[in-house]
């Protein structure tokens, strides 16, 4: 097996280096155990959350009753391979972001007839490669709940997201890591294409011989840490390509090999099929909402690591009198964290008359969000949405984005989407180039750092014609296929096998 942790693109780690990835590999394996030898089992099933809408089944390793995640009382039949149009996304939860992107690339694959696999290596209790996985989970969630302290956010978590995450050095710490997250493979047809939307995946899928992987890259600040040899990589934006083509500052002023050809390919932004033949009515519908004066939604989402309520909480009692005059409504999505939305309901009494709440029942929340759409259905108030399931807690907010007029949100994987944005606060500095970027394209603001700048920018929205720029932007975007990533990402993969 090729040693990834020594070399990567010609760009050779020194020794101390190398001896550091070697000891972190070592820690972990002690710490949880060297599973390389295990034959796990494997087994198919239906998504019971999204194997209707988006064509999803899952893919469970080891014993079952450890699988995270997934609901298995349910005694689901077990299928079979489609090994000739079989696509597999191999993901992680960490935040929602890759859970998302993954969605979107599954939408994109069973809309072109292929048949989408969901192989989530942070959900085999038993196995190594899922106890290293939620060990880093964990540590970056109580990074990203920390950074709301500004010392933490500025000596530690910006610097380490943005520095320490972009040194070629961390890849290589990362590459012989994920020698121990391989064996969830093993049992896994090698000839079938695995598009990793987090570098884990991917890595472990060529430490295990998986013959046809692509690296599908969530961030457009370039960073080594997204780096999985072997694979193709793909990028959303086009300004992050040369950053990533010449390994641009990982290893400190040094100039680097860059990366081979063929081994890069910009795809535009990974985005669901649903959204993206949705965009010009969806459009059309917010600018005539906005001109007749119906109540202007605005979708707040918190993430996964469950950060920024008390952004939120300004928000919402900033425009609790917009909403008793009939001049917005929200949407609140708080994932599965039904402790946030119990917290601002106690932190903002005014919230109760004005509430409608959507929680833990999928059938009423895809019916909300079909109303949603109807061009006769005028929706006020506040709608509270909580799923217990992941699957549902991260999907309810793709349902809801169509009939929405401005998504709240901080810059991450959700800066992509074709919705107008308003940008609140990062949670770690590499964020930043994900608002940037949107509002190049005239698709989203800059990120509002503080509470002043947020407020200002909802009146803004309601007030000017920011929101139908915004439309007519998003529009023109979809014209020249900068929301086709998903769509790309898939050929690229099925293209790999046909070579």
């Amino acid at each position: 097996m090729t040693d990834r942790s020594k070399n990567i693109f010609g760009n050779e780690i020194s020794s101390r280096n190398y001896k550091k990835a070697v000891k972190s590999k070592a820690k972990y394996a002690k710490k949880f155990g060297d599973d390389s030898n295990a034959d796990y089992p494997v087994k198919i099933e239906k998504n019971k959350y999204i194997g209707d809408s988006l064509g999803v089944n899952n893919v469970l390793v080891g014993d079952l009753s450890k699988n995270a995640h997934y609901a298995l009382e349910d005694n689901l039949p077990a299928l079979e391979w489609d090994e000739e149009k079989g696509l597999i996304v191999g993901n992680i939860r960490m935040g929602f972001g890759h859970y998302r992107i993954s969605m979107a690339i599954a939408s994109a694959a069973h809309s072109m007839g292929y048949t989408p696999y969901w192989m989530d290596l942070n959900s085999y209790g038993e196995t190594t490669c899922t106890k290293v996985i939620g060990a880093q989970n964990d540590l970056y969630s109580l990074g990203s709940r920390l950074s709301g302290n500004p010392i933490f956010n500025k000596l530690v978590w910006e610097p380490m997201n943005y520095e320490g995450f972009r040194a070629i050095t961390y890849n290589s710490s990362d590459q012989k890591n994920a020698e121990l997250m391989a064996p969830v493979y093993r049992n896994v047809p090698k000839d079938i294409p695995v598009v990793g939307t987090h570098v884990w995946p991917a890595q472990a899928a060529l430490h295990a011989g998986m013959k046809h992987v692509v690296n599908a890259i969530p961030d457009n600040w370039p960073m080594a840490l997204h780096f999985a040899e072997g694979a193709v990589h793909t990028i959303q934006c086009h300004n992050a390509y040369m950053g990533y083509s010449i390994l641009n500052g990982m290893n400190k002023d040094k100039v680097c090999n860059p990366m081979p050809e063929g081994s890069l390919a910009y795809t535009g932004h990974y985005i669901d099929h649903e959204l993206v033949t949705g965009i010009e009515s969806d459009c059309e519908a917010r600018k005539i909402r906005k001109e007749t004066g119906k109540p202007m939604r605005f979708l707040l989402t918190i993430g996964g690591a469950g950060a920024q309520k008390e952004i939120f909480a300004s928000i919402i009692t900033y425009l609790i009198p917009q909403i008793k005059s009939g001049k917005a409504a929200l949407f609140v999505n708080v994932g599965d964290y039904r402790n946030v939305w119990d917290e601002l309901k106690k932190e903002i009494p005014e919230m109760a008359e004005l509430s409608s709440e959507h929680m833990n029942d999928w059938k009423d929340t895809g019916k909300f969000a079909a109303s949603a759409l109807d061009p006769d259905t005028e929706i006020t108030g506040i709608h509270g949405f909580w799923h217990k399931n992941i699957f549902e807690a991260v999907y309810c907010t793709n349902l809801l984005m169509r009939g929405s007029d401005v998504l709240v949100t901080k810059p991450s994987e959700l800066a992509f989407y074709p919705v107008p944005k308003l940008f609140i606060r990062r949670v770690g500095k590499h964020e930043m180039w994900g608002a940037i970027h949107s509002a190049e394209i005239g698709d989203g603001t800059l990120e509002c750092r503080d509470i002043p700048h947020t407020l200002q920018m909802i009146d803004m929205f309601m007030n000017t014609n920011l929101l139908d720029d915004m439309c007519d932007n998003i529009i023109m975007n979809k014209k020249s296929g900068i929301y086709d990533g998903a769509y790309k990402v898939v050929e690229i993969a099925m293209g790999l096998k046909g070579k």
